[in-house]
């Protein structure tokens, strides 16, 4: 190579390094702005359950104590006293760390109480009364927060064995209490009820629940066993009817304000839970 080619070469190397330095600079930046940038997906795990649970009532309530004071009335029926409970919910629920988990959920509970049958003489007002009835209707909503102290649900993994929890709840309840049109009642309004406003009392008050639970997986479509023992504190204790001028009328086991009756529904209760877990 003649020394004019060579030196033609040599200025065409200096010319063209830089360039491809800069390009090769650019990608960089280029490369680094996305790998910035760029997020990482993160996996969420939750699942949605149905529950049906047995509510065992103390037995110590003030609906007992009606129960009593209004079968000695009854001259051919007695009213039972409170006992089981049974209620059906649906759950939604979701990992929000590595062992805890929250949840939302509602249940309704089968109607508690009874009906009489046939005709029975009601002494407070020397009245013949057909099938009276006290029945009990309760529906709440909840939030729970659970700790999983063994064998946690992992993303993406679920349960792969027995696991252990416990945790607690706050809830709002809603309660109906239909009593027979004829009920003597404790009017505390200006006006007398009618026998259409007597028959229904409502009240409302939170729920407080403590709980310990085990949870199993089937392997059968990410479905998992639960099983819980908890104990609920939860007490109506403004449970009436009130008229235009938010007046009471209320249900008494005395005849006076000092007998009204609270429903106290707090106790025990033991659930069995089906749940589904799904990630995404």
């Amino acid at each position: 190579m003649s020394l004019k080619k060579l030196l033609v070469a040599l200025i065409l190397l200096i010319m063209v390094t830089p360039v491809l330095q800069a390009q090769n600079t650019e990608q960089e930046l280029v490369n680094k702005f996305f790998e910035r940038n760029k997020t990482k997906h993160t996996y969420k795990t939750a699942w949605l359950s149905v529950h049906f649970s047995m509510n065992r009532i103390n037995r110590n309530n003030q609906y007992n104590s009606f129960a009593t004071h209004t079968s000695e009335q009854l001259t051919n029926g007695d009213l039972n006293w409170l006992n089981i409970a049974p209620a059906f919910g649906i759950n939604f629920g979701m990992l929000f760390k590595e062992r805890f988990s929250w949840s939302l959920g509602g249940e309704y509970w089968l109607k508690i109480g009874e009906e009489l049958s046939g005709d029975i003489e009601y002494l407070a007002t020397g009245t013949t009364i057909e099938n009276p009835s006290s029945e009990i209707k309760v529906l709440g909503f909840y939030t729970d927060l659970q700790y999983y102290f063994l064998n946690h649900p992992k993303k993406l993994e679920h349960l792969k064995g027995l696991a252990l929890r416990a945790g607690g709840s706050i809830g709002y309840y809603m309660v109906n209490w239909d009593l027979w049109p004829e009920y003597q009642n404790l009017n505390l309004a200006t006006g007398e009820p009618t026998a259409m406003e007597n028959t229904t009392f409502k009240g409302s008050a939170p729920g407080f629940k403590v709980t310990m639970g085990a949870d199993y997986p089937i392997n059968v479509f990410n479905l998992v066993i639960g099983a819980d023992l908890s104990y609920l504190y939860l007490n109506f204790n403004n449970v009436a009817w009130y008229n235009d001028s938010d007046e009471e009328i209320i249900v008494t086991y005395t005849g006076t304000p000092e007998g009204r009756v609270d429903l106290n529904l707090s106790g025990f209760i033991g659930k069995i839970e089906l749940k589904r877990f799904f990630s995404w």
